[in-house]
């Protein structure tokens, strides 16, 4: 069994209602308590007079959070009608998953915003149950990040050179704060040009301007 956390009591006139009481007020699925019974309920006289309700103590049965993060995965692949496999590691206090399945290139969406957005809303997940978690998650479908990533390094390569035969400033595209880092990275120890942020996100771009 897991080890187990949070609890709360509810009232109600059956065990059922308490439950269905419980995951609403909780956010989560009847797989995710667990239920014992403090006090049965009683009909009282004629079904009516001296009724009372029952007490019910609801468990939330703990997860480890790679675990959350792969169930909430799962089942937006499973409500989607996608078929694909999903893999989770924990290195240190970043969840890696990643999805296997030509099916879910779908979700990457234009230069990976979907993608993206999947990642953030399954950050939610995780802080949903566990307030303290300090772990951040990467989500990666067939590999796309490192082909972004070997993509963006190229592209920053061929505007420095620009920037630097030109010696005229170059404003890139929007960009999400991980692809800046790529780009910020791969040119960090260019002999030629350097790099900053400007804006705000998701209006946040990057900047590649000539050394004086």
């Amino acid at each position: 069994m897991k080890n187990q956390e949070k609890k709360i009591e509810i009232k109600s006139s059956t065990k059922e209602e308490a439950i269905q009481k419980a995951l609403k007020e909780l956010g989560l699925e009847e797989k995710d308590i667990e239920v014992s019974v403090i006090q049965n309920p009683s009909k009282g006289f004629l079904g009516l007079i001296g009724a009372k309700e029952g007490i019910y103590e609801i468990t939330v049965i703990k997860k480890e959070e790679i675990e959350i993060a792969k169930e909430f995965i799962e089942n937006i692949l499973i409500k989607s009608k996608i078929n694909a496999k999903v893999n989770a590691v924990q290195d240190d206090n970043l969840i890696k998953i990643s999805i296997e399945g030509k099916e879910a290139t779908c979700l990457i969406g234009r230069r990976g915003e979907t993608l993206d957005s999947l990642q953030f809303l399954t950050g939610l997940a995780l802080n949903k149950i566990n307030k303290d978690s300090h772990m951040r998650v990467l989500v990666d479908i067939e590999n796309y990040r490192s082909k972004r990533e070997q993509s963006l390094i190229r592209y920053a390569r061929k505007v420095a050179r620009e920037v630097a035969k030109t010696r005229r400033t170059k404003k890139l595209d929007y960009m999400n704060p991980y692809e800046r880092r790529i780009v910020h990275s791969a040119l960090q120890n260019d002999k030629y040009v350097i790099t900053y942020s400007e804006g705000t996100d998701p209006y946040r771009r990057l900047v590649i301007e000539c050394k004086r």
